[in-house]
């Protein structure tokens, strides 16, 4: 089993200091996308437009393997007024 870390940054860090072990890299790839899904589920009123998210995936020594980035822009076509 390999051990892989999520860390999370949105504002603040939220460093994986635990990890998981894993398999494969692939099987963490897969669990990193449906943590962040698990997330956004639990937290969808918490993250403001505009806000910067992104959570890195990286190997036991800190090597960052992939990451995943999300952004929420407003749109030109929504006045601010809507928002």
């Amino acid at each position: 089993m390999l051990r892989f870390h999520f860390n999370i940054y949105d504002g603040e860090d939220y460093l994986d200091k635990d990890g998981f072990e894993l398999s494969s890299w692939e099987q963490a790839r897969h669990e990193a996308i449906r943590l962040a899904g698990e997330i956004f589920q639990h937290t969808a009123g918490k993250i403001s437009l505009g806000e910067d998210w992104r959570m890195e995936f990286t190997d036991e020594k800190g090597l960052i393997l992939f990451r995943l980035d999300f952004t929420v822009l407003d749109a030109a076509a929504v006045p601010s007024r809507m928002l």
